[in-house]
């Protein structure tokens, strides 16, 4: 078994509240869900408007695919017109 996981720091610019953040961040996470068949959550910043930390997971059995897959998530995040990568940090285990 391979687990392939993805922590995104996200800049959300124009943002200037939590409730428009957390809109943001929620239609986001539920694209990449049905998109990719991964788990994905908010997990850092959560009481900052303007940032976002999102933790990622791919269960596989080969570590090509989880690659593939994680680049396929970091590729959408990044054409987001309303948010902007920061930092990310792969791990596969």
């Amino acid at each position: 078994m391979i687990i392939g996981t993805v922590v995104v720091e996200l800049n959300l610019p124009g943002v200037d509240s939590l409730k428009e953040k957390r809109r943001r961040i929620k239609s986001l996470l539920a694209r990449l869900r049905n998109k990719f068949n991964i788990s994905a959550a908010e997990v850092d910043y959560n009481d900052s408007h303007r940032m976002a930390g999102l933790g990622i997971a791919v269960v596989t059995n080969e570590k090509r695919f989880a690659d593939q897959v994680i680049a396929k998530v970091i590729s959408l995040i990044d054409n987001e017109s309303e948010m902007t990568i920061i930092d990310y940090r792969v791990e596969i285990i």
